[in-house]
């Protein structure tokens, strides 16, 4: 395989909804580029893309695959992505290292909530953009509709460069407003038959060739006054005012397809080839320093891996893109983010499961290796000159849904909490934590599916049975308003004894408070709390009561209910204490005695200072079609929640609302239940508030029935 210069490179990412026929146009492209010689299908089971176990059993894309296809002197990358939201960070890594989102909208459908999500990623990362309007050969095919939503969706610069002249089961043939030709193509696809437009259609194809002339112009100036002094451009001039206006995002061009029997991919990989823009035409990444990585053979080496995958037989294959310099076997780089230094040992172009070895890459060029020894998705790899190119990191979305989890067989705890670990370097969207508040391991991910797709692959592939249940809510417990308590610890055995007495005077804390004044405080112990808010615990022993030394004993056993609240077992937070009296004994009194003494003083006035729980409040914002908009609200609002307010976005509502945790579980199946799939949200902490008075008393019924079941 040939070494492929930066401008002979193309880096595409098919992206979409479900079942718009991402992984079947893949294959077509790499047939048109002889890579493979016989087309499978998603029915068959024998994709390139589709090749994994899950993807087999269920006929969707879970995961990102990358491909090449060589294509008229360029190489043009591939990344198919899945289509559901649940998998959505395969689509926001592919689109951090693609030139070009090819987005494909199933004609039948029309814009779905799977192209609105690639599209606000194709929007933030400033990427250029192509439309492929696919399923054509549909008798529910409509493609004026289609074209109708993506205006109404995208705006203007959607523009049409091809329309089918026959949509539907008859579907065979295209009117390229690039070339000015029909394109009838066989019965079985492949190469078309150039033709002249028909009389019928020269008057429609003219009109929206004039309009694509201008949107084309309008993206370089030297054009635009080619453009008014010739009222229009030559094919040439109209390529190169394409290339400028889609890398400018300027241009949205519109192609046709029917990839199911090869019809119009090829024309599409034509274009591609030669007016998408190329690797160093587009916005180049930064560092996290804000310096642009210029994409340039002759700049130093660097390179961000972009996904990591776990392959039988061969271990951890890491996904790179080279952004600047030169890439050889046996060059020694350095991974800043571990200050380590890797081997490349092999070169990889990949397509699917099957790998072509190559001695080099240059800038823009996608490519794989093996054995590396600790780098993950989102590193950096660079020369050993030029350490400082940290690419700024892909910023995955945060997790919708959590759910705690545990091996059917306790035994089996360690090997679940490795394979989780596992999916995580390949996931970066799938969280794991051992929570030491909730005493349960959680895995957040990006929806059911999501985490379904998990238990599926640590079931069937590492062979340990698991299960998910609802998590904990991280509840707070606090206090309103003051209380006085003591205790005293006393136990005789033979020997020494355990005796200490210790009197104190609880209150809430607020920031910015003035100290109290009802005892003299001879000093101050602030501990501000990993969970949240405060805890100041005054000294105000007058006499000699209690020994200074046994005032770190005090506080432990303060911590210790803190930590474990004296309502429902939740982290306490904001409270003042004053210790300002107490008895010892010469001989009895230690440590123990007067920590065992102030957690159960403490335990006693907690609940005599108008306990109050406090529950996890989260922002919420669900982006669903208008139609829909009432059904979402009045299951919020069944929710506790609180809704902030409405905004329009293109044909869709945002309704922004705070909602509790304990009412968002299972929340992102009843909203695609509720929507038929077509809503999206996300969320993120807020604040904690109290719980209403009915939620408190169930909880603390709830701590007693527990605490009785463990006694």
């Amino acid at each position: 395989m040939k070494v492929y210069q930066t401008n002979e490179i193309r880096n595409i990412a098919l992206v979409g909804g479900a079942k718009a026929g991402k992984t079947t146009l893949a294959e077509c492209m790499l047939f048109e580029g002889g890579l493979i010689s016989r087309r499978g299908s998603v029915d068959d089971k024998n994709t390139v893309s589709d090749y994994r176990q899950i993807e087999l059993e269920r006929q969707n894309s879970v995961s990102s695959t990358v491909m090449y296809a060589e294509y008229k002197g360029k190489k043009i990358n591939i990344i198919d992505c899945p289509g559901m939201d649940d998998f959505v960070g395969e689509v926001v890594a592919a689109l951090k290292v693609a030139d070009t989102a090819l987005m494909v909208i199933n004609a039948q459908n029309g814009v779905e909530v799977g192209a609105e999500i690639a599209w606000r990623y194709t929007t933030r990362d400033e990427k250029p953009v192509i439309f492929v309007v696919n399923h054509l050969e549909h008798d529910n095919s409509n493609f004026d509709e289609t074209l109708r939503q993506l205006t109404a969706q995208f705006g203007p610069k959607v523009t049409l460069a091809q329309y089918p002249m026959n949509p539907g089961a008859s579907f065979n043939a295209i009117i390229d407003l690039v070339k000015m030709k029909m394109l009838k193509f066989p019965a079985n696809g492949g190469a078309p038959e150039v033709l002249d437009i028909p009389d019928a259609e020269r008057a429609k194809a003219e009109d929206l060739q004039a309009r694509l002339i201008e949107n084309a112009a309008e993206a370089d100036e030297a054009l635009m006054e080619k453009f008014f002094e010739n009222g229009t451009l030559t094919e040439e001039e109209l390529h190169v005012g394409l290339e400028k206006g889609i890398a400018n995002r300027d241009i949205y061009p519109v192609f046709c397809t029917n990839a199911k029997h090869n019809m119009g991919v090829g024309v599409l990989m034509e274009f591609i080839a030669s007016a998408a823009p190329a690797p160093h035409s587009v916005t180049p990444l930064r560092t996290t320093g804000g310096k642009e990585i210029r994409c340039d053979a002759a700049a130093g080496f660097v390179a961000l891996v972009f996904k990591t995958s776990i392959e039988s037989h061969i271990g951890e294959i890491s996904f790179f893109k080279v952004l600047s310099g030169e890439l050889t076997e046996a060059l020694d780089v350095n991974n800043p983010r571990r200050d380590n230094k890797e081997r490349i040992s092999q070169i990889f172009s990949i397509w699917g499961k099957n790998r072509q070895k190559v001695d080099k890459m240059v800038a823009g060029d996608i490519g794989a290796t093996i054995k590396l020894k600790d780098t993950a998705t989102n590193d950096t790899l660079c020369g050993l000159k030029n350490a400082e190119d940290v690419v700024a990191p892909i910023v995955f979305p945060n997790p919708k849904i959590s759910m705690a989890a545990r091996a059917k067989n306790t035994a089996d705890e360690e090997k679940l909490a490795g394979a989780l670990h596992e999916i995580h370097r390949m996931d970066p969207t799938l969280k794991v934590e051992m929570s030491k508040e909730l005493k349960q391991m959680i895995v957040s991910g990006q929806g059911e599916l999501h985490l379904n797709f998990v238990k599926w692959h640590v079931e069937t592939l590492d062979k340990v049975p698991m299960e998910y249940f609802a998590p904990r809510i991280p509840y707070r417990e606090t206090i309103t308003k003051s209380a006085k308590s003591m205790y005293r610890h006393k136990k005789q055995s033979g020997g020494s004894g355990q005796f200490g007495e210790v009197h104190m005077m609880i209150h809430p804390y607020v920031e910015g408070m003035d100290p109290q004044k009802e005892f003299p405080i001879r000093g101050t112990e602030e501990v501000p709390l990993s969970w949240g808010g405060k805890l100041l615990l005054n000294n105000c022993i007058v006499g000699g009561a209690i020994d200074a030394r046994f005032m770190p004993a005090i506080m432990k056993g303060l911590m210790e209910k803190m930590e474990s609240g004296p309502l429902t077992g939740s982290y306490a937070r904001d409270i003042v204490v004053n210790i300002y009296d107490g008895k010892m004994h010469p001989v009895d009194s230690n440590e123990i005695s007067f920590k065992l003494a102030s957690r159960n003083a403490f335990r006693e006035a907690f609940k005599n200072a108008g306990p109050k729980i406090l529950e996890p409040i989260y922002d919420v914002e669900v982006i669903v079609p208008e139609d829909r908009m009432g059904d979402v609200m009045t299951d919020l609002q069944g929710r506790r929640a609180v809704i902030l307010g409405m905004e329009s976005e293109g044909t869709y509502q945002k309704i922004k609302a705070r909602v509790p945790l304990a009412e968002m579980n299972r929340y992102s199946t009843s909203l695609s239940s509720i929507t038929s799939g077509r809503a999206m949200y996300s969320l993120a902490f807020a604040e904690y508030a109290q719980v209403p008075g009915d939620v408190q008393d169930k909880l603390l019924k709830e701590y007693e029935d527990q605490q009785e079941e463990e006694d």
